[in-house]
């Protein structure tokens, strides 16, 4: 049998009575100890925002695609293939760049500033 890895790091929070009562009954329905099932469930939403970072980007760029394609079309503009091109690769470019932000942001990395591009 193989032993899970020892668990060497703790960490707490305070809970008011009426949250800790909660608490504890999701615990009990679970058939798990308190301790147990604040693990489970603060390690799966620790999973949960890694899933989702990705997929806010790309909702993120599926808004800006049709946001930048259907205005111009609604205003009687036509669009060309070219500046259809144009749009995906910088939709791609800020799909990525959102991406490593939320990553980041996620895993507790600061974020590097950002410059103005001007010269003083």
């Amino acid at each position: 049998m193989v032993k899970p890895p020892l668990r060497t790091k703790s960490i707490g929070f305070k809970v008011s009575e009426a949250e800790y009562a909660q608490l504890e009954t999701a615990a009990q329905a679970s058939g798990q100890t308190l301790g147990e099932w604040c693990r489970e469930m603060v390690l799966a939403s620790a999973s949960d925002a890694e899933r989702r970072d990705p997929a806010l980007a790309e909702i993120i760029g599926v808004r800006l695609l049709l946001v930048n394609v259907l205005g111009p079309m609604a205003a009687g503009e036509k669009v060309t293939a070219e500046k259809f091109n144009q749009l995906l690769d910088q939709i791609s470019e800020m799909k990525h760049q959102l991406a490593v932000q939320l990553q980041q942001q996620a895993s507790g990395k600061p974020q590097p500033e950002k410059t103005s591009g001007g010269k003083k």
